[in-house]
């Protein structure tokens, strides 16, 4: 099941192939408009914001990290990751295997979030049309329901933020719900987890979905790589470390998702602190300071760099706060003047007539506190809308109040390591091009 997707097994761990969902070869998904993804970031960016737009920022102390994870093992574990277009989203997924015998199931990556499900037979309610079969818990030898005084079922409310219910037959009850009215209801549930053909973790907890809906493709579900006790990171920590790096591939690449302490070469990456928020300690924060087109810095004061930021998997296009992105505007627009403008298109607002294939845009970089940056090339700048019509790939909050978010389309090809036991998250160009 694992003879495409698995790159090797050694000592350094498994590596896994990741594939964007809307890639051209991509399995997953027909042909999504553009405005649709585009709709689906915006309310997935709100519900951020309502969540996080009055938190304040701490370093997380490493003495406490040390303390909360287990310790690292020489192993990881690295895994094919995949553009989402086959899947119908604007995300990425891997496949993972599941049960005893374990099959594979094509699932969303996301860091964003804690739980992972999956849709499952019997599907009492709905289930939405996905790629291959639907797993079938009486098929599996190792399925376990979770019992409701178990403390997986108690921690559910701090990884799903909705709180646990209990059935007659006394099975754990979970709800993931997401920004864009999209949400699974089910079963909590164990299994066994297979990242390769010998690399298996008994008992792991995750969503049974009886009832699912939403902007989830062709997808079977979703894996949450956040900082909860529940996410497949800290589940498969204890054995790999409590590490992982990806890199996200454009629709004609492949990627990899890689999990344990070895799964990246520090001696590569330009390193930031990974940061806490108090009101939601489980997404990963970074401190932005600049921003520079055609290396220099943006018109903008530098107390505007003092807002949450949040770097994510799971949304497109990167938001700024109003005035950060109102002087990106300005700047990027003046590099390009040779072009004529365009109408905005959706949340995007600085458009010109221009094919993106033979665009030629001003040097964008983003720079993060302690020195680590992001040398954006074209392809992680603009995105070509329409046929002719190309757009500046950022976009603004209402206000200087909201919550800075780094999106998946600018960290395309780039290696990105999250060390939560070190507390860092560390860049690297040129990762899958």
């Amino acid at each position: 099941m694992f003879a495409e997707d698995l790159h090797h097994i050694n000592k350094s761990g498994i590596h896994l192939t990741l594939h964007k969902v809307h890639g051209p070869c991509s399995p997953l998904s027909a042909s999504q408009p553009l405005i649709n993804i585009l709709n689906h970031d915006e309310q997935r960016v709100r519900t951020l914001n309502s969540r996080l737009i009055k938190s304040t920022i701490t370093t997380t102390s490493s003495s406490k990290s040390q303390k909360s994870v287990p310790r690292l093992k020489p192993k990881s574990i690295n895994i094919p990751l995949k553009p989402g277009s086959a899947l119908n989203t604007g995300n990425y997924y891997i496949n993972m295997g599941l049960g005893t015998p374990s099959k594979s199931y094509p699932m969303i990556v996301d860091t964003g979030s804690s739980l992972t499900w999956l849709q499952c037979q019997p599907c009492q309610v709905y289930c939405h049309s996905q790629l291959g079969p639907i797993f079938a818990p009486t098929a599996s030898g190792t399925y376990k329901p979770v019992t409701c005084s178990a403390a997986e079922c108690t921690g559910l409310e701090a990884a799903t933020l909705n709180p646990s219910a209990c059935s007659k037959k006394n099975v754990c009850i979970y709800q993931a719900s997401y920004g864009d009215s999209s949400y699974s209801i089910g079963y909590l549930s164990s299994d066994v987890l297979s990242l390769g053909p010998s690399e298996n973790l008994n008992g792991f907890v995750y969503g049974c979905g009886q009832d699912n809906d939403g902007l989830f493709g062709k997808a079977a579900g979703l894996i949450g790589l956040s900082r909860n006790k529940l996410s497949m990171l800290t589940q498969v920590s204890s054995k790999y470390g409590n590490v992982f790096s990806y890199c996200l591939p454009t629709s004609a690449s492949t990627g990899t998702l890689s999990i344990g302490k070895t799964s990246y070469d520090p001696t590569n990456y330009k390193f930031t602190p990974m940061l806490t928020d108090p009101r939601d300690s489980t997404l990963y924060f970074l401190r932005l300071t600049a921003i520079t087109v055609s290396g220099y810095p943006i018109a903008v004061a530098a107390d505007k760099y003092q807002t949450s930021t949040i770097i994510d998997s799971g949304t497109v296009i990167t938001r700024l706060p109003a005035s950060i992105y109102a002087a990106l505007k300005v700047a990027f627009a003046k590099g390009m003047s040779k072009y004529p403008t365009a109408p905005a298109f959706s949340i995007l607002d600085t458009c010109f007539k221009a094919s993106s294939a033979g665009i030629v845009v001003p040097p964008v970089s983003v720079v993060f506190s302690g020195g680590a940056d992001m040398k954006l090339s074209a392809q992680n700048v603009v995105i070509e809308v329409e046929t002719g019509t190309t757009c500046l790939a950022f976009a603004g909050n209402d206000d200087d109040t909201g919550v800075a978010i780094i999106g998946n389309l600018q960290q395309e090809t780039f290696k990105v390591a999250y060390d939560v036991t070190n507390s860092k998250i560390g860049f690297a160009a040129g990762g899958c091009t």
